[in-house]
């Protein structure tokens, strides 16, 4: 079984990356063959500024690897080092439909946000299919918001198939539907375009004001009973802590006596334990560049031989080879 992940570098990683995306990719890598890449190509259709883009594509390799990537079970590398998917995306483009495209919401809500209505952006379910067909991949770890992709996907290759005799297998998404919606600090779903995400990585005094500051709660005074349900403490501690602890902050919700001041301490503590290994990980992955840019390295040609493989396929079928 080969599963493919990849993940935008759009900045400073936060918690809800890490148990929607993350941690399920960290898990798969047990279990099967992993292609995990950083979608640096994909990044450009927000993205304007080199130095970001570079700054945050290593970023995104030195996180992940502290958060549990580990290169001797996963094939980890930057898409932007095999331009064979490229090639392969203009060969998808040739049999899809301009309807198809149109209907993919997350163009829309790009432009709803005032993204620019460029190609990039409207293409971009035609490159996420060549990441995904390149590599042969079986399934594809999505969130429900990129399950339309994936369908993209297998509509394509569909195509492709029909047009071309069986070039692709048809990847299935794998979607937690257990994996609950990750809360901000402000109770909608955790984004940096939110401005309500709590960051994996930072300075102790910074992350503790600000769960101690921002974290919405209501005017229950310290001695009444606290409202447990659509609480955003007892959602966020619930990841962190041992099973036995929330339900001990459960009980003390619903008892009284204990005020917010507390369960956000109790919650910035737990938060902190649990993500201690991944700092220490990573402040050695910040003092060792070159192990980071080995892992890419090596990543990068395995990938590309498998790209090969497949480019090589395609080219045959489509009419695109000549020896």
């Amino acid at each position: 079984m080969r599963y493919l992940t990849g993940l935008q570098p759009s900045g400073q990683l936060h918690i809800g990356n890490y148990f929607g995306a993350i941690l399920p990719a960290v898990r798969l890598q047990e279990k099967g063959e992993a292609f995990y890449f950083i979608a640096n190509y994909h990044a450009m259709t927000t993205m304007s500024s080199p130095q970001a883009l570079h700054d945050n594509t290593r970023g995104l390799a030195v996180d992940f690897l502290a958060c549990g990537l580990d290169p001797k079970k996963a094939v980890f590398f930057a898409q932007s080092a095999v331009p064979e998917v490229n090639e392969l995306a203009w060969i998808l483009s040739t049999v899809c439909p301009m309807g198809l495209l149109e209907r993919c919401h997350s163009y829309k809500e790009k432009m709803a946000r005032g993204i620019a209505a460029t190609h990039a952006l409207f293409a971009y379910p035609a490159l996420m299919a060549a990441d995904i067909l390149l590599y042969d991949s079986d399934a594809v770890p999505v969130g429900k918001d990129q399950k339309q992709h994936l369908e993209v996907t297998r509509d394509l290759a569909g195509k492709m198939n029909e047009t071309f005799g069986q070039l692709f297998k048809l990847p299935e998404p794998v979607i937690s539907e257990s994996t609950a919606v990750v809360p901000g600090l402000d109770g909608q779903k955790m984004s940096k375009s939110y401005g309500n995400a709590v960051p994996i990585f930072g300075e102790e005094k910074e992350l503790r004001k600000l769960i101690n500051k921002k974290i919405v709660t209501d005017t229950t005074p310290l001695e009444a009973p606290k409202p447990t349900e659509n609480s955003i403490i007892l959602a966020l501690y619930k990841l962190f802590a041992s099973p036995e602890s929330y339900d001990c902050m459960v009980r003390q919700h619903l008892a009284g006596g204990v005020g917010y001041g507390q369960f956000k301490k109790d919650l910035f503590e737990a938060y902190w334990e649990y993500f201690r290994p991944a700092r220490e990980k990573r402040e050695w992955l910040l003092t060792n560049p070159g192990y980071v840019d080995d892992v890419l390295t090596t990543g990068a040609s395995r990938a590309r031989e498998e790209a090969s493989k497949t480019l090589t396929r395609i080219r045959r079928a489509v009419g695109l080879a000549w020896l």
